[in-house]
């Protein structure tokens, strides 16, 4: 598994654009990644030192379309915390 099949999206909400001025960022992840597996994947793709990463698995909520009923699919969210001396993400920088 490559680190881009690792990292899915970054996850634009307003909490958190708000966790960026703690050097936090929130990525969808592959739901069977580890901590360490997503740490190295960071680091790989955005060249940045990570200091710790935060995982959540997020249940699918149930959606209905007249009479059928379903369900968004379950996944993984991870948030990750960089290091003091480490450089910002650039794709985050122009939306804040």
């Amino acid at each position: 598994m490559t680190a881009y099949d690792i990292v899915k999206r970054p996850i634009v909400t307003e909490q958190s654009m708000d966790q960026m001025a703690e050097r936090k960022y929130t990525f969808e992840v592959d739901p069977s990644a580890n901590k360490i597996e997503i740490k190295n994947a960071i680091e790989e793709i955005f060249g940045v030192t990570v200091e710790s990463v935060n995982t959540m698995n997020m249940v699918g909520k149930p959606k209905r379309m007249g009479r059928f009923e379903g369900k968004r699919a379950d996944w993984k969210k991870a948030v990750i915390k960089l290091t003091e001396k480490s450089k910002t993400i650039e794709f985050f920088d122009g939306m804040m």
